[in-house]
């Protein structure tokens, strides 16, 4: 396929003309023309780089790309290397941050649910349909170790928990990635527990005194999910190679 027709099905699908985001969402670094395999992973890291070289790939789709707010402009030390690395193979670079969040059939938000078991999903904030953070239920309550047993199962990586005190949870809300702040309109509505990827020390501190169960899961861990998916469904949708690699991160 073509990488400016993939950019624009992907633009498309994923609806990035609805978000302001923090980097650029698409395409960010253009490579060859024809497209026949892509590396998909989390983070457009060196590591991950290297790997899509190595394979011969025409594309690497991710979720953390490049350019991001606020970061230095010049292309120097490690953005240089990982530029020129994707220039000198010809490798079109696709990144997708806030769009993939969001999405609700392949986002990492919708993926998280899915492997956890929530049912009944909705925005965390009912006024914006776009809400990053989202609230559902389990079908049964679930103690609060067991839930931590859950996340550990399904993302092979131990939470840590914060006891907000409430013996049973039935009501869910959670943001993947660094959402940890969605935490304190979760508590406000009353809601059982929150999960997220990352902890900010203040989040400790509002568990405890709001009363809300809080995982720190990992943000890492919690969004290798939607950019897998995202590349099983271009394969489904085109006649491409799409492989997923999960450059390991403990954070």
């Amino acid at each position: 396929m073509n990488n400016k027709k993939l950019a624009n099905k992907l633009d498309q699908f994923l609806e990035i003309h609805q978000f302001k985001d923090y980097c650029p969402n698409g395409l960010q670094i253009e490579g060859k023309a024809e497209i026949k395999k892509i590396i998909t992973g989390v983070t457009a890291c060196q590591a991950l780089i290297d790997v899509a070289c190595a394979e011969d790939a025409d594309a690497i789709l991710v979720h953390h790309g490049f350019f991001w707010k606020g970061e230095a402009q010049e292309i120097t030390g490690m953005k240089y290397k990982r530029i020129k690395s994707l220039l000198d193979k010809e490798i079109n670079l696709y990144a997708y941050h806030l769009p993939l969040d969001v999405h609700p059939e392949l986002g990492n938000n919708a993926e998280l649910a899915r492997l956890l078991g929530i049912t009944d999903r909705r925005p965390l904030e009912p006024w914006d349909k776009r809400s990053v953070g989202r609230v559902g239920k389990f079908a049964q309550a679930i103690s609060p170790a067991d839930l931590a047993e859950r996340i550990e199962s399904v993302l092979a990586r131990k939470p840590l928990h914060i006891d907000g005190g409430k013996k049973e949870i039935k009501s869910i809300a959670w943001c993947t990635g660094g959402g940890q702040d969605y935490i304190n309109i979760a508590a406000e509505q009353g809601i059982d527990a929150f999960i997220s990827g990352e902890v900010s020390e203040r989040t400790v501190h509002i568990a405890r005194e709001m009363g809300i169960h809080f995982y720190a899961a990992g943000h890492h861990a919690t969004e290798r999910y939607g950019v897998k998916a995202l590349g099983e469904w271009l394969q489904g949708e085109f006649d491409c190679d799409v492989t997923f690699v999960d450059i390991d991160n403990p954070v």
